[in-house]
């Protein structure tokens, strides 16, 4: 399963400058679950979670599997954006985006 990344970074980034954070971004996300081949089925996981329990669920709600895999990407998306756009990631308008094939 595979999945496109696109970075929404503010004005003045080149594209050179955001195909690198780019490939920054997916380069962390995908050591941090431990391959490429875990995003896709890790994240489609996560969203059907959230979809069900929420952005915060209680830690009673999840089961011992939900839980792994809703804490594991959690931290990978979290590493992620902290080494994509750095200690001041909540600011200003830089943005991602993970599509699924299949997703709309």
């Amino acid at each position: 399963m595979n999945y496109s990344l696109v970075l929404y970074e503010e004005d003045g980034v080149s594209d050179s400058q955001r195909q690198e954070a780019e490939q920054r971004f997916r380069a962390v996300l995908e050591e941090t679950l431990g391959d490429a081949s875990l995003v896709a089925p890790v994240y489609a996981a996560y969203l059907r979670i959230v979809a069900e329990y929420g952005e915060t669920p209680a830690p009673d709600a999840l089961t011992g599997a939900e839980r792994s895999i809703f804490d594991q990407w959690q931290a990978a998306e979290t590493t992620a954006v902290a080494a994509t756009f750095g200690p001041h990631r909540y600011m200003g308008d830089a943005m991602y985006e993970i599509k699924l094939p299949g997703a709309s």
